[in-house]
């Protein structure tokens, strides 16, 4: 089992950043690939970033590529999306996932609520 648990949410100014960490325990974080997901209020989740066990593969939605960074630190068992040039319809509630391979979702954290006022 993997416990996921999001954090760093919050109101911003549209422009502005904000940096998201999730911190996993449980089983050894290394192997797992991990992502970010979101979700509006009234549409589904959509995918965001993913990044590779080792955080040498990547992969952005088109919407938030370049604007979005996601990196990991695996002595600190913590992903991070770092979030740039935010605009008003990046609001959501924001996810991160794990699993063994990019693509695969085995475990999810309960969100953190992300707003940009525009």
């Amino acid at each position: 089992q993997v416990q996921l648990v999001e954090s760093g949410g919050g109101l911003v100014q549209a422009g502005g950043s904000l940096r998201l960490s999730c911190a996993a325990s449980g089983r050894t974080f290394s192997i797992y690939a991990m992502g970010w997901f979101r979700q509006a209020p009234g549409k589904d989740r959509e995918f965001v970033a993913h990044i590779s066990w080792s955080g040498g593969i990547t992969y952005y939605a088109d919407s938030v590529k370049g604007r979005f960074t996601i990196s990991r630190d695996n002595a600190k068992n913590t992903v991070y999306l770092q979030m740039n040039s935010l605009k008003p319809e990046d609001t959501a509630v924001y996810y991160c996932s794990a699993g063994p391979n990019i693509g695969t979702h085995n475990y999810w954290g309960q969100g953190t609520q992300v707003t940009v006022s525009s």
